[in-house]
């Protein structure tokens, strides 16, 4: 049922593109009538001519025989042309879809699911899904058709001998579904470890690095072998069964239909008045049959792939782990006051990382969350951003519910900067404008000038359209942070949030971030996740976090001056810069 369900799926798509597909049909149907009319003709020649023995015409024949051959050959190249296009057209139907998808997933999605998993069904499954379409489905329509007619034609000349053939039929039909049967589950298992060579090979390059600085290149390229040692086990078994069921045994039941023919003009030649132009178109017919269906069957397999592929890719379409879904009322950002009421959220729904957590921040103020690694700083930020849902308590922008607020509104009032930023394959510019058909060129400059990013983007050959390459690598990493401010300021939020913003800088880029920072949280409501404590001392309130909870708060001053954890980390960091 679920292959049938998928096979009436890609029909649709299929369908979209109706003027094409049927003319693709078109073409295909002539190609069964041209191909049909060829052993006719050529039974004709025989008995008119090479029996009688008469030599006037055949010329003639001949050159309207060879006419057909070449307009088969012909006709073939356009409907197999047509449905490639078709097959094209539909692939990048599934992969938008499928991408379009991906961005409303929530976070949670994508914390469980490999980026290589994703990348391989965007990429290898809907090619597997156009092979099946410009190979395969142009082969199994044009048997169809060619059974069709075939069987018909066959019947006129002797339905005797087309039924002993048709008996060959259900054999064929049994043999698929055994060969289905047998396959299914191979071939599925040969799909999933495709996939995790994709992810295994996907993580090992990007944390090249990593890798290299543990010398782990050792135990990587032995998980590697493991995988790829599995998948080609999958591989050599569903080879096996490719070997037996496929060409093997259709190529044994056509030289049993040969062996038919024969006897049966053997024994009948005298009384049913066969003669050698039938046998011959007979003979024709008989590869006609079976050579499509020995082609589709030799192809079966690839129908197989394409049919798990187009699972693979559907459930990334049908995916519904949507990202939290907003009230879209109209309302805007004017203030930025926010306020976290109870808050209590759990990521698996068993064990709680913020626990009643309530706090209040005015317009333009500064707050800064600290804390060990696990205590909750993180995931206020996730909540704040909707990146996760929550149900237990409530988060207000100015006075009004999170939720009712548009997600457009929200993305555009709300600035974010990460401990690692991010920075795409474009150039300085594109990544300072993020596409903002709005933001001119003089606005992006001034941002970055405003961040002091412009002095060392103006020392470079081509200044602000100078190429950044994937994830910015030629760029050091406070050049890249500053870049993220000038992308951040170039908005002009309401309210930004730091997610441990300085982490990554050294000392001496450390005082150009901290400069830009103040700048940046002028008249702005500032949220601030902090790992080192000198970085947040003039915030207005400073946030204490322990396993999910608010144990402290204050000032800096007012956390020195009580004897808690505050102090006792402010401590460590001050005595390791002693040290």
């Amino acid at each position: 049922m679920k292959k049938q369900a998928t096979f009436n799926r890609l029909m649709g798509y299929m369908w979209r593109y109706k003027g094409l597909s049927s003319l693709a049909l078109a073409f295909i149907f002539l190609t069964t009538l041209v191909t049909t009319g060829l052993p006719l003709l050529a039974r004709y020649f025989i008995d008119r001519f090479i029996s009688s023995q008469q030599a006037a015409g055949s010329f003639y024949l001949l050159f309207v025989y060879y006419a057909l051959f070449l307009l088969r050959v012909l006709l073939t190249f356009l409907g197999q042309y047509s449905f490639a296009r078709v097959a094209q057209s539909v692939v990048r139907d599934l992969r938008q879809e499928a991408f379009d998808n991906l961005q409303q997933q929530g976070m949670a999605y994508f914390d469980r699911t490999a980026a290589g998993a994703l990348v391989s069904r965007l990429t290898n499954d809907t090619q597997a899904v156009a092979d099946m379409f410009s190979e395969i489905f142009s082969n199994f329509l044009s048997s169809v058709f060619i059974l069709a007619v075939t069987l018909s034609t066959m019947f006129a000349l002797n339905w005797q001998l087309t039924v002993m053939i048709a008996l060959f039929l259900p054999v064929m039909a049994a043999s698929v579904l055994l060969y289905q049967h047998l396959s299914n589950r191979q071939l599925r298992q040969v799909r999933n470890k495709l996939s995790d060579l994709n992810v295994k090979l996907s993580e090992s390059i990007e944390g090249m690095r990593i890798v290299q600085a543990f010398g782990q290149e050792k135990r990587l390229l032995q998980e590697f072998e493991e995988i790829n040692g599995q998948h080609l086990a999958f591989t050599n078994r569903y080879l096996n069964i490719n070997s037996l069921f496929l060409r093997p045994a259709m190529s044994l039941l056509k030289i049993l239909a040969y062996a038919v023919i024969l006897s049966y003009f053997g024994l009948t030649w005298k009384t049913a008045g066969i003669t050698a132009g039938i046998m011959y178109a007979f003979i024709q017919y008989v590869n006609q049959l079976f050579n499509p269906l020995i082609d589709v069957m030799q192809n079966y397999s690839v129908l197989q792939t394409s049919m798990v592929a187009a699972d693979r890719v559907f459930e990334i379409i049908d995916q519904r782990d949507d990202e939290p879904q907003q009230a879209g009322l109209d309302l805007q950002i004017q203030d930025g006051n926010i306020e976290f009421r109870h808050v209590s959220f759990s990521y698996d729904g068993r064990r709680d990382v913020l626990k009643d957590i309530s706090f209040t921040v005015k317009k333009g103020q500064t707050i800064a969350f600290v804390g060990s690694t696990g205590s909750g700083k993180s995931s206020i930020i996730n909540l704040f951003l909707r990146f996760y849902e929550f149900e237990r308590g409530q988060i207000l922008i100015d006075g009004r519910d999170i939720k009712d607020y548009r997600q457009e509104e929200l993305r555009r009032k709300i600035g974010l900067v990460l401990q690692d930023p991010f920075l795409y394959h474009g150039t300085i510019a594109s990544n300072i404008q993020m596409y903002q058909e709005q933001l001119t060129r003089d606005e992006m400059i001034e941002a970055a000038k405003f961040v002091d990013a412009d002095g060392f983007i103006s020392q470079l050959p081509q200044g602000y359209d100078a190429p950044v390459t994937e994830r910015g690598s030629t760029f050091s990493s406070g050049q890249r942070q500053l870049l993220a401010f000038a992308r951040t300021v170039a908005a002009q939020p309401k309210i930004l949030i730091l997610d441990e913003a300085t982490a990554n800088i050294d000392s001496e880029t450390e005082e150009i971030i901290q400069t830009s920072l103040r700048k940046m949280r002028q008249g702005r409501t500032t949220i601030a996740i902090a790992h080192r404590l000198s970085t947040i001392q003039d915030a207005d309130c400073i946030y204490v976090l322990d396993k999910g909870r608010i144990i402290e708060s204050g000032s800096h001053q007012d956390l020195l001056a009580h004897d808690g954890l505050y102090r006792k980390m402010y401590q460590l960091q001050a005595g390791m810069m002693e040290s």
